[in-house]
């Protein structure tokens, strides 16, 4: 560390290490440009902050304990100083190495399989760094080692925004996060100053209702946040195994309810793309309470704001659903 940035981190206020919400990325649809620009690959997987405090806690984003689900990456974080907290992603890496949220999901996965990539350091030895520059945070974060192979540095790319897109399509990733250099961590908040692009078609819904099939559920009805109403855009039923269809159900099942959660439902007219959700077809509708979120991938969102061709990914326990919105 070199002798300015120790004083500047000595100058900085007390904290104790606790759960600070994490800071949030902006969606785009075209990255910005520029040098104050730099860029990390959207890994696929859960957000997590690492508390090293009077006890040693892996936190989702929404301030769960992952402690239990995660153990060996809360062991390796008790090599962290004393007094600090760190933010990344937890995520379960395949057989070619690359993220597999599916795998993480399940736990279908081999502990050697699962990594915490660190891309933010908040607090240091008991020093609030949230006020420093994302270039100084990232400095500090390489003073210290934790001599784990469970944990990695999540690596940053000063490139142009296009070779970093070319980067990513080529090795078929799921996006770019974009994040600039001067960025204080703004907790809580998606102030535009980090951004994020997918390079696939898809993103999280919220799961409002579905219809029963003979293993669990046949179809889940999915939509997404518009202020406070909750606008409906798919019935999903492919990307579902049997196993999948159980699990879904047992999750949804306290969560019945008999108010249809969506605003713009029963649909009226014509489809140009697969079936109507008419008053009809709504009678085989089973309305949950709107708590669960869904990775949905899909072949186009329509100018009547509907799905083509949508596939159920996985369950997100760890996005609040009050948080989920049209990112085309």
């Amino acid at each position: 560390m070199c002798a300015a940035l120790k004083r500047r981190l000595y100058s900085l206020s007390q904290v104790k290490a606790t759960f600070v919400e994490p800071m949030e990325c902006l969606s785009v649809s075209k990255l910005p440009a520029g040098q104050q620009w730099v860029w990390e690959i959207k890994l696929d997987g859960y957000r997590a902050l690492g508390v090293k405090g009077r006890d040693t806690i892996l936190y989702s984003r929404n301030g769960k304990n992952f402690n239990k689900r995660f153990p060996q990456i809360v062991e390796a974080l008790r090599n962290l100083p004393a007094d600090t907290v760190i933010d990344g992603e937890v995520v379960a890496l395949d057989e070619s190495g690359r993220p597999d949220f599916h795998r993480l999901q399940h736990f279908t996965v081999e502990a050697s399989r699962i990594r915490y990539f660190v891309f933010d350091l908040i607090i240091l030895r008991g020093h609030d760094l949230t006020s420093l520059p994302l270039s100084e945070r990232r400095e500090l974060m390489k003073t210290f080692k934790l001599h784990s192979p469970r944990i990695r540095l999540s690596e940053q790319f000063h490139i142009s925004a296009d070779d970093m897109l070319a980067a990513v399509r080529k090795q078929q990733l799921e996006g770019v996060i974009g994040k600039r250099k001067d960025s204080l961590y703004e907790a809580g908040k998606c102030s535009g100053a980090w951004v994020k692009m997918r390079i696939n078609k898809g993103q999280e819904f919220v799961i409002g209702g579905f219809i029963r099939g003979p293993h669990g559920v046949d179809s889940i009805i999915v939509g997404y946040y518009r202020g406070k109403d909750l606008y409906y855009v798919a019935r999903v039923r492919n990307g579902f195994v049997p196993a999948t269809r159980r699990m879904v159900y047992e999750k949804l099942k306290p969560l019945v309810t008999d108010k249809c959660p969506f605003v713009n439902l029963p649909e009226t007219g014509r489809a140009r793309w697969g079936e109507i959700l008419d008053a009809e077809k709504m009678k085989k509708c089973v309305w949950v309470r709107p708590k669960f979120v869904a990775v949905i991938e899909f072949l186009e969102w329509t100018e009547a704001d509907r799905l083509r061709h949508s596939k159920f990914v996985a369950l997100r326990e760890d996005k609040n659903p009050r948080e989920v919105v049209n990112e085309v």
